[in-house]
């Protein structure tokens, strides 16, 4: 560790005067006299194996590095996102300069290095910091070369809605790093296009635009922890009454306005789709059966055609009347029958429940 560090302070040194030269692999050889051999093994969430060895030829360790990327949108999670993994014991490091990054990953997989997961932050913080302006390509380039010299990197891009970005950074008074001097809609704009190759690339992909960050860190668990297969696809069923309007980022709308209505029961009409008497109600109508049965069979088609075409944002809103019975009652039954289906974030809103 001390090796590493040492290492770090003096590259970055050199960095900052002008003074890094491409043979800085020497640096690491003299540091810790080893070689690196990649060896493709059973992968760990993952991430390929490697075997380190001296340059005597025996091995010295052979630790499993998992060595994953967060980048992204700025203000769509990439923080919350690295907090996140941290606690899952992976040694974080942000906006590291992507000069840096090939002789730090190389210097990690040492034997001596204590560390075999490791989250990077890569952002367009980083793009500011390189002469000739801002372009991810370089840190593209990096990544690129790493994977084909046997490094398994995964990359996390974390994304976000214009319309969530600009809220947040109005809620949080803070300036978007592209407009120093423009408004923050151009910089988000820019940035958008800036990172679009790097997230071409990216092994996940999660849209925060409506997550908690329980619901963030869930999502992370599955894939880095519970290894679930992930197809950076997040569905969100939202029931809602159309009274009150159809919700604006719904991708599909469903009328369930024509079952029975609960209001006209004296003893249901104060009760929601969330208790047992009300859901009971409705979900005792053969059609209501026979609609969720259906709308099962058109999601089981449509899910994988929506992955395919890398939509990785789903709304599906189920209304009624006044959005607390029918509604809601179909929505938990329709999450209930997905909520644990593989490849798919899902989670369940009512939107005028409690209106």
């Amino acid at each position: 560790m001390y090796q590493l560090l040492l290492f770090v302070a003096v590259a970055f040194a050199k960095y900052l005067t002008n003074q890094w030269v491409v043979g800085v692999y020497d640096e690491i050889v003299a540091f810790g006299h080893i070689a690196i051999e990649a060896h493709s093994a059973a992968a760990h969430s993952g991430a390929d194996a490697f075997i380190i060895q001296s340059v005597a030829g025996e091995h010295v360790n052979d630790a499993l590095m998992e060595l994953l990327i967060i980048t992204g949108l700025s203000g769509a999670g990439k923080t919350r996102a690295a907090d996140i993994c941290e606690d899952l014991n992976y040694y974080c490091v942000d906006n590291l300069p992507v000069s840096l990054i090939e002789s730090f990953v190389e210097l990690s997989a040492a034997p001596n290095a204590e560390m075999n997961k490791i989250a990077l932050g890569l952002d367009v913080r980083s793009t500011l910091r390189m002469s000739g302006g801002r372009s991810f390509d370089s840190a593209v380039k990096t990544l690129r070369r790493l994977r084909e010299n046997g490094y398994g990197i995964e990359i996390l891009f974390m994304d976000s809605s214009d319309s969530t970005l600009l809220k947040r950074y109005k809620e949080t008074r803070r300036a978007h790093p592209l407009s120093q001097t423009s408004r923050v809609e151009d910089g988000i704009r820019e940035e958008r296009e800036i990172v679009k190759e790097i997230r071409e690339e990216a092994d996940y992909v999660i849209d925060t635009s409506n997550l908690l960050t329980r619901e963030l860190k869930e999502e992370i668990d599955k894939i880095f922890v519970q290894n679930r297969e992930y197809n950076s696809l997040m569905v969100t069923i939202l029931s809602f009454g159309f009274k009150y309007g159809i919700p604006t980022d719904a991708d599909l709308v469903f009328d369930v306005r024509f079952l029975p209505n609960p209001f006209y029961i004296e003893e249901l009409k104060h009760k929601t789709g969330l208790d047992k008497e009300v859901s009971s109600y409705v979900m005792g109508f053969a059609e209501a059966e026979t609609f969720l049965d259906k709308l099962d069979d058109l999601l089981r088609f449509l899910l994988p055609n929506y992955v395919k075409e890398g939509k990785n944002q789903l709304v599906i809103g189920i209304g009624c009347t006044g959005g607390k019975h029918r509604s809601v009652t179909l929505a938990g039954e329709l999450y209930r029958r997905h909520k644990d289906e593989a490849g798919y974030g899902m989670k369940l809103l009512h939107r005028d429940v409690a209106v």
